[in-house]
């Protein structure tokens, strides 16, 4: 028993070096971003949002960081793809109060739902400088179809290696569709506005082509 203990221990003083040198696994890396990819900037991009309350003022606040990745190639609307994300957990109305029931089960439910996400399905021309952007608004577990008004891409401007662009979307929706409601006996007066206008500026940026 003494003589195999003592292999035992031989064994791992002589793996051991070994071991220290191998690399550790590693995750698969990302892939990179195609010719047409454009990454959005989270620090020069926002959502925002309205609602009346009482139907005698308006409400108005932000939600959280957004990310994301938009395909188009600078030509035909048919190539624009968007894939948003937008945090929730970080909804700001400037009433610490009321960010946090909006936050809480009785709202946007953000520790179960914590990220809004749109994917976007077709694009098709609104006359010069805009466009209608149609896409799955997945938002506190529900996923319901929406039309954005966009104004832009603006023309890109070259700043360092990369290509920057803008956008504006806009949108209307009724909260109840997605299931942004409080109980009963709080809905039965017009406390908040069904309608929500949703305002989105996007920044977005992908490196510029060789010799631009």
């Amino acid at each position: 028993m003494r003589r195999f203990a003592l292999a035992a221990v031989a064994a791992v003083v002589l793996i051991a070096p070994v071991l220290a040198q191998t690399p550790a696994a590693q995750a698969p890396a990302a892939p990179a971003p195609g010719p047409n990819t454009w990454t959005v900037d989270t620090a020069h991009s926002a959502a925002g949002f309205s609602v009346k309350h009482l139907l005698v003022s308006t409400v108005r606040g932000t939600l959280g960081p957004i990310k994301g990745t938009i395909e188009y190639d600078g030509k035909s609307l048919e190539t624009l793809k968007a894939d948003i994300t937008i945090d929730v957990t970080q909804i700001n109305t400037g009433t610490e109060g009321r960010d946090k029931d909006l936050k809480s089960p009785n709202f946007f439910d953000v520790a179960q739902f914590p990220t809004a996400t749109f994917k976007s399905k077709r694009a098709v021309a609104d006359g010069a400088g805009k466009f209608k952007l149609t896409g799955d608004l997945t938002m506190h577990g529900v996923t319901k179809e929406l039309t954005l008004t966009v104004e832009g891409p603006s023309a890109p401007l070259k700043q360092g290696p990369n290509l920057r662009v803008g956008a504006l979307a806009t949108a209307t929706i009724n909260r109840r569709d997605w299931g942004l409601q409080y109980s009963r006996m709080v809905e039965a007066t017009p406390a908040v506005s069904d309608e929500v206008q949703i305002t989105i500026d996007l920044e977005a940026t992908k490196r510029a082509p060789a010799g631009l």
